[in-house]
């Protein structure tokens, strides 16, 4: 069997300012994670921030949201409406496949894109589940 290894949940703005005020007195990477309770991973993680902003920097957690989102442009937005409004019976692969096909077959959005712009504007209606019969 191999050794468990600890767990280190999400950190806490307390252990990390913890983690570098005693990295900064030992200079000891390993002995201020296990006084902080924090990996060496979350160490590497944050210490460029604490470069660069200090202790404040250390406050706020880092987002794991994508900060430049890539937004699919109106032109092609307009071609998937009226993809849809002309041919009312394609579904969302469909009208992706054929945005595929008229970009020589290198692919423009992918279907669930295709399905979320359609749902916005109102051409498709809301996934429905087929659920057993009622008692």
């Amino acid at each position: 069997m191999s050794e468990k290894l600890p767990y280190f949940g999400t950190s806490t703005a307390s252990q990390r300012k913890r983690l570098f005020e005693v990295w900064e007195e030992t200079g000891n990477i390993s002995y201020a994670c296990r006084k902080a309770r924090l990996s060496r991973t979350a160490f590497y993680r944050w210490y460029p921030r604490f470069e660069k902003e200090g202790y404040a920097g250390l406050e706020k957690p880092l987002s794991h949201a994508a900060h430049n989102p890539v937004k699919t442009s109106e032109e092609i937005a307009s071609r998937i409406e009226n993809l849809k409004r002309s041919n009312p019976e394609w579904g969302q692969q469909r009208i992706a496949d054929e945005l595929m096909k008229s970009n020589n077959w290198v692919p423009v959005v992918n279907a669930s894109t295709v399905w979320r712009i359609l749902k916005a504007k109102g051409l498709m209606p809301g996934k429905t589940r087929k659920r057993g019969k009622k008692k």
